[in-house]
């Protein structure tokens, strides 16, 4: 039996995927902004490669997006979207990649970086290569759309690696064909079967060597160690602890009061207390950590003026920001930044 998302180990989901749902949403007319900031979550951090959203967080937001929108295909229209440069690390290990093949290889060894969830298992059947999608937690109405997005987004995927769409690929899907899919059938560039037993793309065995027209030989040897310490690094922020800090260091406003963090994560307020302890950390020293982390971006990569760093930080004024800078640091904004400045 899959466990619920919200009783499943949270991951996180990249920030850089809700920003450019984001930005399909206003194409289709919806305000972006507001939506994203009802859910709680800054729009400018979206806007990041790096930062990872509370699977809560995540979920809200995507199925607020399909309820507004009222776009059920919006999973495919994401697909189209889904650049490879947008996956990290991973994306830039799939381009360096001598063959279609390594490629899949690749993003079916590191997929937990970019959908924890998701799990792909590789066969031959035939002359076809099956690459088959399972999910291990239950998404709800959530399903159809990440599985449309992983699925769709493979096949765009591999038309940004050769140059056009992979001949003799097809895609399986479970469930009978919905009402909405007509609209995208043409757009899609391979056959789509549904009512099939699994989820799954399949490939001709022949056509994974394609090569690849991005390949470098140097770049795939450090984008793949890149993966490596990145999928370490996420399996040891698997605390609750990296949690909390996941949804501190996304919020809107900043930082975000400890009852709406709680409430977040489905906690209450005690058991977050609780359960940091049990970790040896606290509400307040992760708020202070983010603040710093943020502080020295502002400072050293930014024109904003003390005032305004201490607004975007939450403090009543930039007196205020500046003792608390000083005693972290043992340096004053200003100091801090004429040497980052003069070090750059």
């Amino acid at each position: 039996m899959r466990a619920s998302a919200s009783n499943a180990q949270d991951l996180g989901m990249p920030a850089i995927y809700l920003h450019t749902l984001a930005e399909l949403l206003h194409t289709l007319g919806i305000d972006e902004q507001d939506l994203i900031l009802r859910v709680g979550l800054d729009p400018v951090r979206l806007n990041s490669t790096e930062l990872r959203v509370s699977q809560a967080q995540a979920s809200e937001f995507v199925t607020r997006a399909m309820i507004e929108s009222g776009e059920p295909g919006l999973g495919i229209l994401l697909a189209r979207e889904l650049k490879l440069p947008l996956h990290g690390a991973l994306g830039t290990a799939v381009m360096s990649s001598r063959t279609l093949e390594e490629a899949l290889e690749l993003m079916t060894r590191y997929l937990t970086l970019r959908a924890p969830h998701l799990r792909v298992q590789k066969r031959i059947s035939g002359n076809n290569a099956c690459y088959a999608v399972s999910c291990d937690v239950e998404l709800g109405p959530l399903q159809g759309f990440v599985l449309d997005a992983v699925l769709f987004g493979c096949v765009s995927m591999g038309a940004q690696l050769t140059g056009a769409p992979v001949a003799g690929s097809q895609i399986l899907r479970q469930g009978p064909e919905p009402n909405h899919f007509h609209r995208f059938r043409r757009s899609i560039g391979v056959p789509v079967n549904y009512d099939a037993s699994e989820n799954a793309l399949l490939i001709p065995v022949q056509q994974l060597k394609l090569p690849v027209r991005f390949c470098n030989e140097h770049l795939a040897d450090s984008s793949r160690e890149q993966c490596e310490s990145a999928l370490r690094q996420l399996r040891e922020d698997a605390g609750f602890a990296c949690r909390v800090r996941r949804v501190i260091e996304t919020s809107h406003p900043f930082p975000p009061k400890l009852a709406r963090v709680a409430s977040t994560l489905f906690v209450s307020e005690r058991t977050l207390k609780r359960r940091l302890q049990e970790e040896q950390a606290s509400f307040q020293s992760l708020v202070d950590q983010i603040r710093l982390e943020r502080a020295r971006e502002l400072l050293a990569g930014s024109s904003m003026n003390l005032s305004q760093i201490a607004d975007t930080l939450g403090y009543a004024d930039a007196a205020n920001f500046t003792r608390a800078f000083k005693r972290w640091t043992g340096l004053s904004p200003s100091h801090f930044r004429t040497r980052e400045l003069q070090t750059a």
